[in-house]
C-alpha cells in the first residue's frame, strides 16, 4: 500500500482522507521510513493537492495532537503568521506591540526552513529564554499576561513538527499545499480565533511569485473558512533583506532598536507597523487607523519595548546576556553608486555559511553570528565604503559582491 499510494501521487492522482491518514501517521509511529516519506512530500511538491486533499492533510496534522482552547477568556485571540523571509523578525515587533495595546495573542512560532530563519531560533539566542511551554503553561500566560511567543508543544501538532523537520532537508519546502496545511493546523489548533498571515514574496522567499502567494492566500482563507476562521492575508516583498540585520541574535537586537523607536524610514518598521495595526484591529474590534495610532503610541510611549522585555522575563530569559560574535569582516564597495538592488536569496545563502542557519538536520546553530547591512536600497556609495558587515566564529566565506548587490 505504500508504494500505492506514493505511485498514485507522482502520477497526479488525488489521494483520500484514508490514503493520506494511513501514510503520515505511519510515518509519525515509525512504521514508514523517512525515505518513504520524502517520496511522498516530493511527488506532492511536483504535483499538488486538490483542496479537499489540503483540508484532508490539515485535519490530519490538527488531530495528532491538542487543540488550546480559549474559549471562556473575554475577548478575540488573534495570531500571526510569516511564511519566511531573510531578515524576518517581525513577530519579535509585533507580539509585544500587540499586547501592550490590550491585544490578546497566541503565537506559536517554528525553526527555519531552507534558507530562512525562523522566530523559534532567534529566541533561542537568548540564554535561558524558554521555547518549549506546555499546553497548560501557554494558557496560564495567556491568563495572565495576555501574550505568548513558543515553539510547537510536543502535543500540538506533533505531525507538523516530525514534516516540517525533514522538508527543510529534502528540498520541499516551497510547496504550497504543505505551506497551508503546515500554517493552519497550527494556528487552529493554537486557539486564536482570527489569524493574520504575511506571505513573504521573492527570491528570499519560500514562494517565488506573486501569482503563488495570491493562490497561497486564497487556500489558507479557504482552509479558515473551513474551520471557521476569519484569516487575513498580506502580500509583502522578500527581494530584500527585511531591515539591517540577518543571524539570529543580530536580529533580536535589531527588533529591540524597533520597539526603542530607534529605526525609523525602513521596510521592515513600516511592514511592523502595518502587520501590528491589522492585529490590533481584529483582536480589538476597530478600525485600521485607530489601530495604527494605538501602535504609534505604544512604540513611542516604550509600553511596548517592555512587553517585549516582560515577556522575555517570563519565559526565563535573560536580555543581558545575549551574545554577537566580536569577530567580523566588512564588505566594502568596489565602485561608486547608488544601490538598486539587494540580493536577498544571496545574504540568506551566505548567512547559512557562516553558520546561522542549518543545512541538515543534525547541524548545530551559531546564534552569535551573522550579517548586518550598512546600506540599504537607495543609498548612495563610494568605492570603498562599507556595504554590510559579516559577524563570524571560525571561516569568513568568499564574498562576490556583483552577486549581492547591483549599482546605478
Amino acid at each position: 500500500m505504500i508504494l500505492d499510494i506514493i505511485n498514485k501521487k507522482r502520477l497526479g492522482m488525488k489521494l483520500t482522507y484514508k490514503e493520506l491518514d494511513y501514510f503520515f501517521n505511519g510515518y509519525l509511529s515509525g512504521d514508514i521510513a523517512d525515505y518513504q516519506m520524502s517520496a511522498l512530500l516530493m511527488a506532492i511538491c511536483i504535483n499538488g493537492m486538490s483542496d479537499e486533499e489540503v483540508y484532508a492533510l490539515t485535519k490530519i496534522f490538527i488531530d495528532s495532537g491538542d487543540v488550546l482552547n480559549f474559549d471562556d477568556l473575554p475577548g478575540i485571540k488573534v495570531d500571526k503568521h510569516s511564511t519566511g523571509g531573510i531578515g524576518d523578525k517581525t513577530t519579535l515587533v509585533i507580539v509585544p506591540i500587540v499586547a501592550a495595546c490590550g491585544g490578546t495573542i497566541i503565537k506559536t512560532s517554528g525553526r527555519g526552513l531552507g534558507y530562512t530563519g525562523g522566530t523559534i531560533d532567534k529566541l533561542e539566542s537568548i540564554p535561558g529564554y524558554r521555547i518549549d511551554l506546555s499546553d497548560s503553561e501557554i494558557e496560564k500566560q495567556v491568563r495572565d499576561i495576555g501574550f505568548v511567543i513558543t515553539g510547537q508543544t510536543g502535543d500540538l501538532v506533533p505531525m507538523d513538527k516530525a514534516i516540517y523537520a525533514l522538508r527543510d532537508v529534502t528540498s520541499t519546502v516551497s510547496s504550497i499545499p504543505l505551506i497551508a496545511s503546515s500554517i493552519m493546523s497550527k494556528k487552529i489548533a493554537g486557539g486564536s480565533d482570527k489569524i493574520l498571515i504575511d506571505i513573504k514574496v521573492g527570491n528570499g522567499a519560500l514562494i517565488k511569485n506573486r501569482e503563488e502567494a495570491k493562490e497561497l492566500s486564497n487556500l489558507m482563507k479557504n482552509i479558515g473558512k473551513f474551520y471557521d476562521r476569519e484569516v487575513r492575508t498580506i502580500i509583502s516583498d522578500m527581494n530584500t533583506p527585511l531591515g539591517f540585520a540577518i543571524g539570529n541574535a543580530l536580529e533580536v537586537e535589531e527588533a529591540m532598536d524597533v520597539l526603542k523607536g530607534k529605526e525609523v524610514n525602513n521596510p521592515f518598521v513600516d511592514l511592523c507597523i502595518e502587520l501590528a495595526s491589522d492585529l490590533v484591529s481584529m483582536s480589538l474590534s476597530i478600525s485600521f487607523d485607530e489601530a495604527k495610532e494605538k501602535v504609534i503610541e505604544v512604540i513611542k510611549n516604550k509600553s511596548a519595548y517592555n512587553k517585549f522585555l516582560e515577556l522575555v522575563k517570563r519565559q526565563g530569559g535573560d536580555i543581558s546576556k545575549l551574545k554577537i560574535s566580536d569577530k567580523t569582516y566588512k564588505i566594502k564597495s568596489d565602485v561608486d553608486g547608488t544601490i538598486s538592488k539587494i540580493n536577498a536569496l544571496e545574504f540568506g545563502k551566505l548567512s547559512l555559511r557562516l553558520g546561522a542557519g542549518k543545512e541538515k538536520v543534525t547541524d548545530k546553530i551559531d546564534y552569535s553570528v551573522g550579517i548586518k547591512l550598512n546600506k540599504l536600497i537607495g543609498d548612495k556609495v563610494k568605492k570603498g565604503e562599507v556595504l554590510a558587515t559579516l559577524y563570524y566564529k571560525k571561516d569568513i566565506p568568499e564574498v562576490k559582491i556583483s552577486n549581492i548587490y547591483k549599482f546605478d
